[in-house]
């Protein structure tokens, strides 16, 4: 059963929608036009250090209408690309003209500033003309087109634009020009991963099956020794002394950071750079979706398990180690120093995307959900115009500012990031909601995400969703069948339930079976309309993690359904670390807590203890204790009343 439209209307998610349309977005075309100021951030973190965009400016360079050099990271142009994505996904629920106007202008300055050849990269072009595809590791040239092809597909797909998708085939067609098993040819793969999942999508919208077999053939050349395309790349410089600006700022890292160090069918868990890994790994699943790889299909399964499983936070932030943005040794998941990129939380939900479209599985939608409520919404202020790059499970502002390996950890969004990755991965991830919530095959309908909305199937049948959650379990879903359609309503169970649900239809008693699958099946004629009411058995819980978790050892964290919550000074005073709670005590839902924006959100309380301060760094006698009542806020909206300490995980008294 073909999806072919889905609309939104949720009490939780339209607050999200509506800021990425009215707020998020045009404040990010302000600041890719220079019209916003950027005060700078001090940190030692370079990536924080705030600074004008000018990456509508470098295309305007490169176009020939304006004279100057190139500014800002060397792949600013990808901010610009975010954003076009993000604006295609708003215009596909409805029409904006205001953002529509930008987005056409902004197609029609890419197609300007493109080369003859297809070729688009405006660092290269502006300054380093003469290092082109000679750097590929580190001058994210491919990474760079790869995010235009994806939003001049979803642009062309929203709005008709055909401009938008000739431009993308033009780059694609360039690539395929210069990178290739054939001779004459580099033998090469980029070293941020994004081409092979954007010439999958391309493949998609054209049927143009090349673009297919060069993205596999980028990925299965990864990694390949003695062969190893970036050292050659190196070598080459070397010998000929062309030595671009990339090579005199940066030293190249390690072949792991780039998950270069092997072939990928040889990789068993995260390595490296974590967005970096999980783009290559949605790459990988789309490629192998598209060519029934069943072995690259287990591979990626295998990995994604294995990060699920040990090298993710509860929050479902991965990139453990701050040096390198990424990966750590198995359960190595430190707090007040987690890297947890927002745009490595986004490429999870691209990468889960696609293992749960080729197997549906519960357990990667519930993955999807964690990363949507958690891990990537906490990298935005509730104002829509302050953002984190790293998104901590502890801070202590203090200890922040006296701990130089800590200054990549921000105790409040700043208004902008001078690597301003995130911010428009978000968008674009809000903005695409409604392609997460359902989807299907040929004679099942599965609901994979509990967000109101209605979706539309190409045999007539229609399926409305009114949801209560992230705050109430109770899901209504209203299917409507023109004429008598057999059919199965598959309906997720999700983890934090454990399996304790009601259904009825049309007031009857349902079936509750959960299959090996995860989903709760309802197979019948459907006709006319009928009424399936789910509940969910939803109350807050303590999660402790696996023990060999060293920085959560007799710690406990509290959820409540999907929702992550975390202790703030603001609500509960400053040293949080000698707050201990009894696991027996009850939790209870508490009162409205204001944040910002005039939103409020629902607190948890629970009685707890906190140890009393000696004024001593150590004593030999025991510390005393006393008694206060605890406030818990969802993680998501911490950081939005001031700089204050914060704390997902607690102590556990014993």
């Amino acid at each position: 059963m073909q999806i072919n439209k889905v609309e939104l209307a949720d009490s939780f998610w339209d607050f999200y929608r509506d800021a990425v349309r009215t707020k998020m977005l045009p404040y990010q075309w302000r600041v890719i036009n220079d019209e916003v100021p950027t005060p700078t951030v001090k940190s030692a973190n370079p990536y924080l250090n705030n600074q004008p965009s000018h990456a509508i400016r470098n295309l305007r360079i490169a176009a020939g209408e304006v004279n100057g050099h190139f500014s800002g990271y060397r792949f600013q142009d990808s901010d610009v690309y975010k954003w076009l994505e993000a604006v295609a996904y708003v215009l596909e629920a409805g029409c904006d003209e205001e953002l529509k106007a930008h987005a056409d202008a902004v197609v029609a300055l890419v197609g300007r500033a493109q080369a003859t050849d297809g070729y688009l990269d405006t660092y290269i072009q502006i300054d380093h003309p003469e290092a082109k595809f000679k750097h590929v590791s580190m001058s994210h040239e491919l990474y760079v087109m790869g995010h235009y092809i994806e939003a001049g597909v979803a642009y062309n797909h929203a709005t008709g634009n055909q401009a938008a998708l000739m431009i993308a085939r033009k780059m694609a067609d360039c690539l395929d020009h210069n990178f290739g098993p054939e001779a004459g040819k580099m033998h090469g793969y980029p070293g941020h991963p994004e081409i092979e999942l954007a010439l999958a999508k391309l493949a998609d919208a054209t049927g143009a099956e090349r673009y297919y077999k060069l993205a596999a053939y980028m990925l299965d050349q990864r990694g390949k020794q003695p062969d190893n395309f970036f050292h050659q790349q190196s070598a080459d410089r070397r010998e000929t002394g062309s030595l671009d600006e990339l090579d005199r700022q940066n030293a190249e890292p390690e072949d792991d950071y780039f998950q270069n160090d092997r072939p990928i069918r040889a990789l068993k868990r995260g390595e490296g750079h974590a967005v970096r890994m999980v783009y290559l790994l949605t790459g990988m699943a789309r490629v192998a979706r598209h060519t029934h790889d069943a072995e690259l299909l287990a591979k990626c399964a295998q990995i994604w398990r294995h990060i699920t499983n040990r090298q993710m936070y509860i929050t479902g932030g991965i990139g453990a180690d701050p040096w390198h943005e990424g990966f750590g040794p198995d359960y190595y998941l430190p707090n007040s120093t987690a890297y947890c990129e927002t745009c490595a939380a986004c490429g999870m939900v691209f990468f889960t995307q696609q293992l749960l479209l080729e197997d549906p599985q519960a357990e990667y939608a519930d993955l999807i959900e964690r990363e949507l409520y958690n891990g990537i919404i906490s990298g935005m202020a509730l104002d829509a115009e302050h953002f984190f790059y790293v998104n901590p499970l502890a801070v202590d502002p203090a200890e922040i500012t006296a701990d130089k390996g800590r200054e990549h950890v921000l105790p409040e969004r700043p208004s902008w990031l001078a690597c301003a990755c995130c911010p428009p991965n978000l968008a674009r991830v809000v903005a695409a909601l409604h392609h997460y919530i359902y989807t299907s095959n040929a004679d099942t309908v599965y609901v994979q995400q509990f967000i109101s909305s209605r979706a539309q199937f190409a045999n007539g049948v229609t399926v409305a969703q009114v949801s209560a959650l992230p705050w109430n379990g109770k899901t209504t879903l209203t299917v409507t069948a023109p004429k008598p359609s057999d059919f199965t309503l598959a309906i997720r169970v999700p983890y934090w339930c454990n399996g304790q649900l009601t259904v009825t239809i049309d007031g009857i008693p349902g079936k509750t079976q959960v299959d090996a699958d995860g989903y709760c099946r309802i197979s019948r004629s459907w006709d006319d309309t009928t009424k399936v009411n789910v509940e969910f058995a939803m109350a807050p819980r303590l999660v402790w993690a696996n023990p060999r978790v060293a920085a959560d050892v007799n710690k406990v964290a509290i959820q409540n359904g999907p929702i992550v919550y975390a202790a703030e000074e603001v609500d509960n005073g400053p040293r949080l670390a000698t707050i201990a709670i009894d696991p027996y005590v009850p939790l209870r839902i508490g009162q409205q807590v204001p944040i910002a924006m005039g939103k409020k959100v629902p607190a948890i309380q629970l009685d707890a203890v906190r140890k009393q301060n000696s004024g001593k760094p150590f004593s030999s006698v025991k510390p005393v204790t006393e008694s206060m009542e605890l406030t818990l806020i969802p993680y998501f909206a911490w950081a939005n009343r001031g700089v204050n300490e914060m704390t997902v995980w607690l102590n556990e008294k014993i």
